[in-house]
């Protein structure tokens, strides 16, 4: 399974391509997209949106998994960061990707085994889990591979849980 976990923002969106085959988890590709922040709001998003219509043309993902909004003390900010997801969240549906929202909870449970564990437990454990030499930077990058395996893991219980049902 094949995973685009994206940290979403305005400046910067961090994205993770993520690949799951049996019990090997591999760090497909992962970097960041960035929008000048000179630069009107309508274009910014149309640099997001077609970026991320790009990465899902170029890595084809199974899913994308995208970090939720989280309360902003910044009321500016939590707009702005809710356009960006909104050329993001577009951007799947028009490939018709199936999205997955986590909590920054739920993705620090999920990687770190602990949902109040702080960035650089997160960091240092996507590190591990995807074998990669040094933490990726920025840290919206590391957080959207955080994202994936997120959902990896969620969907792996998911599975699980509707295989038990089953029986």
């Amino acid at each position: 399974m094949r995973i685009l976990g994206i940290d979403p923002g305005l400046a910067t969106v961090g994205y993770g391509i993520v690949e799951k085959n049996g019990d090997i988890l591999e760090g497909i590709d992962f970097g960041y997209i960035s929008t000048p922040s000179d630069s009107l709001i309508s274009p910014r998003l149309f640099t997001i949106y077609t970026n991320i219509k790009l990465l899902i043309s170029r890595f084809s993902p199974d899913e994308m998994a995208v970090e939720k909004l989280f309360f902003c003390k910044n009321i500016r900010t939590a707009l702005r960061v809710g356009e960006a997801r909104g050329a993001i969240l577009t951007a799947a549906a028009s490939n018709t990707l199936p999205v997955f929202e986590y909590t920054p909870l739920q993705v620090k449970q999920a990687v770190a085994g602990y949902g109040r564990a702080d960035k650089k437990q997160v960091q240092e454990m996507v590190r591990i889990l995807l074998k990669l030499p040094d933490i990726p930077k920025p840290d919206d990058t590391a957080d959207a591979l955080a994202v994936a395996l997120c959902h990896l893991q969620f969907s792996r219980w998911e599975r699980l849980v509707s295989n038990k049902e089953g029986l």
